[in-house]
């Protein structure tokens, strides 16, 4: 039998390294699982409603791009939220989830060389997984670019050579950030469009921890294209309910960009795409048009975003996430920080390193280690606590 190279030399994934490395040890206390970034909070309850009122839909083949109502739903979210008007026919499509639209993306989008060169597509490092196989599956080089405490936990890709920069096609870029919560904002996209118009690559804008913040909005990158007048087939933009309305199993998302780029997406997922079912459209296109849930969520994370602050406060080097729902705490070593607790407190988080690559002899997340506060608030609380005791004791 024969198998394509391509991916015979992938790292482990996340999930079966932290089975690895906890599952044969005993937990030390009542589990606490503090490491999966899926939210807990209520979705809205008349959501099944809206899905078992058109159940009849299960009978019929969904629209591939979307339902007209998902569709015009999507693009009135848009408008309230960024101020951009966008055409639900030509710039908006339905996603099943938006690892789908992320992965097929680069294959839809990248061409097979620039200037005669192999493509290279960029990426924070650490990164959404799906990032790296995204680029290797459309023969491209990843090239991932650390975002440290001393780039602000965004990737500098200004910091390239010219060389690397004239090859690439196409830079994904996470903001809030996962796992860091860092937001870039008006001037970060700013350069970043600049920079993709003088090398003219694409940005590929991961922004599905948009609605999960503080106080201030983050700026969106398709608002920034809108402001400076760049072409919004430049920018290609990525949301979904998984985190906004606490629905990750809806499989709701959507890509919006510019009417040429669209085409090109659609093309391909017209023979390679798997639509959403129509009655959990029609609950998408509801839940999209409701905001009242998501301010009573982000409330939630605001009082654990507070708890936060107030137990690791005084720890060195704790940066208070801008955005999302993850901690990025910083550890002398990730594994044995993870190990420890597991053993001592029956906590579980996420080793920094699972979720980077080594570049240039450095990971970047080998001295952190990322907690999720998906959970309620009072274990959310017991868990950190945990955490504070068990790690950063005085």
């Amino acid at each position: 039998m024969f198998y394509p190279e391509r991916f015979s030399n992938l790292p482990a994934h996340a999930w079966p390294r932290l089975r690895a490395l906890l599952d044969a040890h005993e937990g030390g206390g009542p589990l606490i699982q503090m490491t999966i970034g899926e939210p807990k909070h209520a979705f809205p309850a008349w959501v099944t409603d809206v899905i078992t009122k058109n159940a009849a839909g299960f009978n019929s083949y969904p629209p591939n791009d979307g339902s007209p109502e998902l569709k015009t739903a999507i693009a009135a979210w848009i408008k309230r939220r960024y101020g951009v008007e966008m055409d639900a026919d030509t710039e908006v499509m339905a996603l099943n989830g938006t690892r789908e639209g992320l992965y097929n993306a680069v294959i839809a989008l990248c061409p097979e060389t620039k200037n005669g060169e192999k493509p290279a597509i960029l990426m924070p490092n650490p990164f959404y997984q799906v990032y790296m196989i995204a680029a290797i599956s459309g023969a491209c080089d990843p090239i991932m670019v650390n975002a440290t405490s001393e780039t602000g936990h965004l990737p500098d890709f200004h910091s390239l050579p010219e060389d690397t920069l004239k090859r690439t096609t196409a830079a994904y870029i996470c903001s809030p950030a996962n796992p860091q919560g860092a937001v870039a904002d008006r001037a970060y996209w700013t350069a970043l469009i600049e920079l993709a118009e003088k090398y003219d690559f694409r940005i590929f804008a991961d922004e599905c921890y948009s609605e999960i913040y503080r106080d201030t909005p983050p700026v969106g990158a398709l608002q920034v294209a809108n402001e400076l007048g760049t072409d919004r087939n430049r920018v290609v933009i990525f949301h979904s309910l998984s985190k906004r309305s606490n629905l990750p199993g809806l499989r709701a998302g959507f890509v919006a960009t510019g009417a040429d780029a669209m085409r090109e997406i659609k093309q391909l997922r017209n023979y390679a795409g798997a639509p959403l079912p129509l009655p959990l459209q029609q609950a998408a296109a509801a839940v999209w048009d409701d905001e009242a849930h998501v301010i009573e969520s982000r409330a939630l994370y605001q009082e654990k975003f507070e708890i936060a602050d107030r137990i690791f406060g005084n720890v060195a080097g704790y940066v208070s996430p801008e955005a999302g729902f993850f901690l990025w705490l910083p550890v002398e070593n990730d594994e044995e920080a993870a190990l420890k607790l597991w053993r001592e407190t029956g906590v579980k988080v996420l080793p920094g390193g699972y979720l980077a690559q080594t570049v240039d002899g450095e990971n970047p997340g080998n001295k952190y280690i990322r907690v999720a506060l998906v959970a309620p608030k009072d274990e959310t609380e017991r868990g950190l606590q945990l955490i504070r005791d068990c790690l950063y004791a005085d």
